[in-house]
């Protein structure tokens, strides 16, 4: 029997418990990041399936879910192949990163959301000027490598 795909408050539900606990770079619950990206995608006019990966987005990379739990998780193909796009890979070169992103369909406007996000002023301004300067330049740079004009 097929398993129903969850919806998308129930993809919410399992992000925010697979994140339990994690924060982000200014010590912030991490699942109000992931809770600003799915907004931005929603705002960008993205589709469910792409709000699903806006919240899953970063699963795999900060290892609050395996790539075998992802590919259990009973939620489009899509969806998966958007997280997995999405999932920057240990050594990685960013422009191999942004290539696969740019060849997967969906991706881009999450990785969107999720460097408007990354790269709010408000959000930068509590880290210090090395780590704030660092992470500007690292974030311009991914967009410019998508074609992304605006921060």
């Amino acid at each position: 029997m097929t398993q129903q795909p969850l919806t998308l408050l129930e993809v919410e539900a399992l992000a925010r418990g697979a994140h339990e606990g994690q924060t982000d770079k200014a010590g912030r619950p991490y699942a109000e990041h992931l809770a600003a990206v799915a907004e931005g995608v929603r705002l960008r006019g993205g589709t469910p399936a792409q709000q699903a990966v806006a919240w899953l987005h970063d699963a795999v990379e900060d290892e609050a879910l395996t790539p075998a739990e992802l590919a259990e998780t009973p939620v489009p193909q899509e969806v998966k192949a958007m997280v997995l796009a999405l999932t920057k890979r240990p050594g990685e070169p960013v422009e191999e990163y942004a290539a696969r992103i740019l060849a997967t369909p969906g991706a881009a406007l999450v990785k969107e959301a999720d460097l408007a996000h990354n790269a709010d002023p408000v959000r930068l301004s509590v880290l210090d000027t090395p780590t704030r300067d660092r992470l500007t330049a690292k974030y311009a740079y991914v967009r410019s490598l998508l074609g992304i004009t605006t921060p």
